[in-house]
């Protein structure tokens, strides 16, 4: 796999200009499988981690918010790394809207504490 892609990221076509509107372009809506990828593939370009995998996936009004955990500090051992949990906004094509860090925690200390 060539560095700087994930697993499944299509070759899409991207919207040129983030401000046009929908209806005035020929750019389809994006799937769930889609997003889930594209929110993957923005977390880990915007800062760099490891990434885990998806945790959530949601529908809005405006497009997608998606859920991606990732290795915050790798620590040894393993089960001390440093987990960070962000949320990632896409539009409906696709096109980043924002993204933050909602949680901080230790591996397999996700849930309790």
């Amino acid at each position: 796999m060539a560095p700087g892609r994930i697993r499944g990221d299509g070759e899409r076509e991207r919207r040129p200009n983030p401000e046009a509107r929908y209806d005035d372009e020929d750019y389809e809506p994006i799937s769930t499988a889609e997003a889930a990828r594209e929110g993957l593939r923005q977390i880990v370009g915007l800062t760099g981690k490891d990434p885990l995998g998806i945790t959530s996936i949601q529908a809005t009004d405006d497009g997608w918010l998606i859920g991606v955990e990732v290795v915050e500090d790798h620590r040894i051992p393993a089960s001390t790394d440093l987990l960070g949990l962000y949320e990632v906004e896409l539009d409906m094509v696709g096109q980043l809207l924002g993204y933050r860090r909602t949680r901080r925690y230790q591996r397999g200390k996700g849930d309790g504490g």
